[in-house]
């Protein structure tokens, strides 16, 4: 029997957390943090609402999951975001020694891939999952702030 907990599973998770932060009015970014098969973290931007520049869909993930296991490092887990994470959260990411991450779109003027920022040398990134679909997201998002 196929498993059916593939990495395109998991981002869709990830991107009906986006789509709560599109209607609460925050950028669009979603993410899930999963360990064995088994979702952990469920988040999404929330810096509009808490007033704080920090509080990224993957911060939010990270400190959730960390709560989770009952410790700060997060090995063998899998970090599902829709957007390249950004330099303060490849920060986050190398610190919490995540093992895995897989992100959707590319942020091509702040993700941490453009702009030299290192993740723990042992996480495996992939990029790419249901890219087109967290980018037509970010596109719809911010046309409707343009109106």
């Amino acid at each position: 029997m196929e498993n059916p907990f593939t990495d395109e599973y998991f981002m869709k998770k990830a991107l009906q957390e986006a789509e709560l932060a599109f209607d609460k009015g925050e950028i669009p970014v979603g993410a899930v943090i999963v360990i064995d098969n088994k979702v952990i973290a469920r988040t999404h931007n929330l810096t509009e609402m808490l007033h704080d520049v920090t509080a990224h869909a993957e911060m939010q993930a990270i400190t959730s999951a960390a709560n989770f296991i009952g410790g700060k490092y997060l090995k063998g887990c899998t970090l599902y975001v829709t957007l390249e994470p950004c330099q303060m959260c490849a920060g986050a990411l190398y610190w919490s020694q995540i093992s895995k991450v897989v992100f959707g779109a590319s942020d091509e003027q702040r993700g941490f891939e453009n702009l030299g920022t290192q993740l723990h040398p042992k996480t495996q990134v992939i990029k790419g999952v249901l890219a087109q679909e967290a980018s037509d997201l970010m596109v719809r998002f911010f046309a409707s702030k343009r109106k």
